[in-house]
């Protein structure tokens, strides 16, 4: 097929949810069907909320060896090389008096951060329920010890509020402090004000030569509303949430379903 065949340069994937199965694998039909993708001419980058440490062994395991944005848009990483290129950390002053005007109309917050750097821990606090997985974190005590180091950003949970209920109402109260975005089951985070998926894709893809008229994205949860916003042409899997369907230029099947590959292979011809 000749590259021209193809109308996007640049196809930009979520991870959880939306590239990634229910078991945390990439099927066949999707690594072929971006494979051929790239055969056309496009790009293939991943955009995910997770920060490097919890992002590399799995782009190690597709043999993934170009850009990765990560951590939300803080960080952007050399996969190939194992290195990082741009990260912005969160102002932890500002991210304090956010966390007290937020317990203010909530209660206490269980409470977890995600540490700067290639190797940076996720450290998590007492009630912070941590899905299950291979992702090692670090358990802390003192409230000290969440500030002492750089950190990309803050994740927050509360005992009986649902996702969207603490999101809104971090939103209504700290909003003009840092960014709140909800990333997935129980993962509410507050991050650097102004940071999103799209910042960091735009400085990727400016790496690469790419345009957001050329570029489509793929995604499953609010946090990825940016990105469609930025991209020509956003995708929304059948798994979705709501608020990402409403802005998605379309619906594809689900991470289960192979969508990314159902809507490649329809482009591709």
């Amino acid at each position: 097929m000749a590259p021209a065949a193809f109308p996007y340069r640049l196809v930009a994937t979520d991870l959880d949810g939306t590239l990634l199965r229910p078991d945390d694998t990439v099927s066949e039909r999707t690594r072929e069907a971006l494979a051929a993708a790239t055969a056309a001419g496009a790009a293939h980058i991943v955009v995910t909320g997770r920060a490097v440490p919890w992002t590399r062994h799995i782009l190690d395991d597709l043999g993934y060896e170009g850009l990765a944005v990560c951590g939300q848009g803080a960080q952007v990483y050399h996969a190939g090389e194992h290195r990082l290129l741009t990260s912005v950390t969160l102002d932890r002053q500002l991210a304090g008096l956010a966390l007290s005007k937020i317990e203010a109309e909530t209660g206490p917050l269980a409470i977890a951060a995600s540490r700067d750097g290639l190797a940076g821990e996720v450290i998590v606090g007492p009630g912070y329920q941590v899905q299950e997985g291979p992702l090692p974190v670090i358990p802390f005590t003192e409230v000290a010890d969440l500030w002492a180091a750089p950190l990309n950003k803050v994740y927050i949970q509360h005992p009986k509020l649902s996702d969207d209920e603490l999101a809104s109402i971090a939103r209504a109260v700290a909003g003009d402090l840092v960014g709140i975005v909800m990333a997935g089951p129980g993962v509410v985070e507050l991050l650097p004000l102004g940071l999103s998926k799209a910042t960091g894709l735009s400085l990727a893809a400016r790496r690469l030569g790419a345009k957001a008229a050329t570029t489509i994205a793929f995604g499953d949860m609010p946090n990825d509303i940016p990105m469609f916003g930025w991209a020509a042409h956003g995708v929304a899997m059948a798994n979705a949430h709501d608020e990402l369907k409403a802005v998605a230029d379309e619906v594809t099947t689900s991470n289960a379903d192979d969508g990314i590959a159902v809507v490649l292979e329809r482009l591709l011809g």
